[in-house]
């Protein structure tokens, strides 16, 4: 009721009155102000910040991945060429433990030759004084039996190394006219 009572006044219960409109109409001005000079400048530079630190932030992290790209090439790079390193140098201890087995071969058999030498030395020397041995043993004896044939002592040394020189050198051209 209070509503047919407005409307019969002449006041419209939709359309406010010109005062009301007149403070309406300068609160929204007062707002309209205050957001445009206040909160609108402060929004756009947080959002001027936030763009900012977001392209940064997206500057930095393609940065970061060039960077890292970079230092995995690098690291590519400095692998690939380790085993370069690695494979040379396996390849030169190959060619020095060859050349180390060449050269212990080569004094292994210089001296396995020297040993033979030395041991056909040795067989010579042995075998020169065993024959100086047996030569004074067959004097002894030849003149012992000498001595026991002829029935008297060949004691004399001087007769008895002539006696012996001269049967082992008959001896000995025998023995190399029998081998001709």
């Amino acid at each position: 009721m209070k509503l047919l009572a407005a409307e019969e006044a002449g006041a419209s219960i939709i359309l406010p009155t010109v005062a009301e409109m007149v403070i309406g109409g300068f609160a929204f001005l007062v707002v309209l102000f205050f957001v445009g000079k206040i909160l609108v400048p402060r929004i756009q530079k947080t959002l001027a910040e936030r763009t900012d630190l977001i392209e940064g932030g997206i500057k930095r992290a393609e940065a970061a991945q060039a960077e890292a790209q970079a230092l995995q090439q690098q690291y590519r790079d400095q692998l690939a060429e380790a085993r370069q390193e690695a494979a040379r140098l396996r390849e030169e201890a190959r060619e020095q433990a060859a050349q180390i087995k060449v050269e212990l071969r080569e004094e292994a058999q210089a001296e396995a030759r020297r040993l033979i030498e030395a041991a056909h030395a040795q067989i010579e020397a042995d075998r020169q004084q065993a024959f100086a041995q047996l030569r004074a043993e067959i004097g002894r004896l030849s003149i012992d039996l000498a001595g026991r044939i002829v029935g008297e002592s060949l004691e004399d040394e001087t007769r008895q190394r002539r006696t012996v020189d001269r049967f082992l050198d008959e001896l000995e051209s025998s023995s190399a006219q029998a081998v001709r």
